[in-house]
């Protein structure tokens, strides 16, 4: 089975101070890797840096995804590729509806070229009927679609909103950045329920997240505890269990660390 991620020796600052300091991780099509660690660690640092956000430098290592190396390419082109994040903090977009961004990406994203090399759009009626299967997927109001991006959202249809998105883009990997933080059980059943539609041997998830609790419904292949910009231990499902009883202070004192943590 090919890799469809490979992070080697990743090293990543922001405000010329180091957060990233080697982080090595491979993740392979159909595996859910969970990244779990304290404040500070270096988890949402991973997501923004594999995303291609421009505030944060990679001062060395590679990332590779199906043979091509992510960090020569751009954002958008990471979205092409297949890579999608879905935001911890989401940018509300005043008047621009959710319904037209969302056709934008997939035309973005997943439109065919053209003989003119140009992509070409999505038609409405069709693009339609697929955002109206996604959202009843996430037992969301059609009136949702209307509403402008973000705009006066509770923090639980922003994050409704980027697990609709990533429905409709259908990506190779998705990044989950604590997609689980200011959802009460319901809303965090619901969102898991669409994740785990996704599902597929030819798709990789990566969970980032503080708790065990998203796991319970979105289960992990590997789980993976981070410290100081590193990886330090990873395990199987039973690791976050472990983390869960014994907490991040008492695991992190049974393995010999260095340095502080990172952002």
């Amino acid at each position: 089975m090919s890799t469809s991620l490979s992070i080697k020796d990743l090293q990543v600052s922001i405000d010329d101070k180091l957060i990233l300091k080697g982080l090595n991780l491979e993740v392979k099509p159909g595996e859910v890797h969970a990244i779990m660690g304290p404040n500070g660690s270096g988890k949402s640092t991973t997501a923004y840096a594999l995303a291609g956000h421009p505030a944060y430098e990679v001062e060395g290592g590679e990332v590779w995804m199906d043979g091509v190396n992510l960090l020569e390419l751009s954002p958008d082109e990471r979205a092409q590729m297949g890579l999608f994040l879905c935001f911890q903090y989401p940018t509300a977009i005043p008047g621009i509806s959710m319904a037209n961004f969302l056709r934008t990406s997939y035309n973005a994203v997943k439109g065919e070229e053209g003989e003119d090399g140009k992509k070409k759009p999505i038609p409405i009626a069709e693009f339609r009927k697929k955002l109206l299967e996604k959202m009843d997927l996430l037992k969301m109001d059609k009136s949702f679609a209307r509403r402008y991006l973000n705009e006066g959202f509770s923090g639980g249809e922003k994050k409704h909103a980027e697990i609709l998105q990533m429905t409709l883009l259908e990506p190779k990997v998705a990044i989950l950045d604590e997609t689980d933080s200011g959802l009460d059980i319901d809303a965090l059943k619901i969102v898991s329920e669409g994740v785990n539609s996704m599902l597929s041997p030819e798709r990789a998830f990566i969970v980032i997240t503080h708790y065990q609790r998203i796991l319970d419904y979105i289960k992990p292949d590997y789980v993976h505890i981070m410290y100081n910009g590193q990886i330090i231990l990873s395990g199987g499902p039973e690791l976050a269990l472990r983390l869960e009883d014994e907490g991040y202070d008492n695991i992190l004192k049974s393995i010999p660390q260095n340095g502080n943590g990172g952002n």
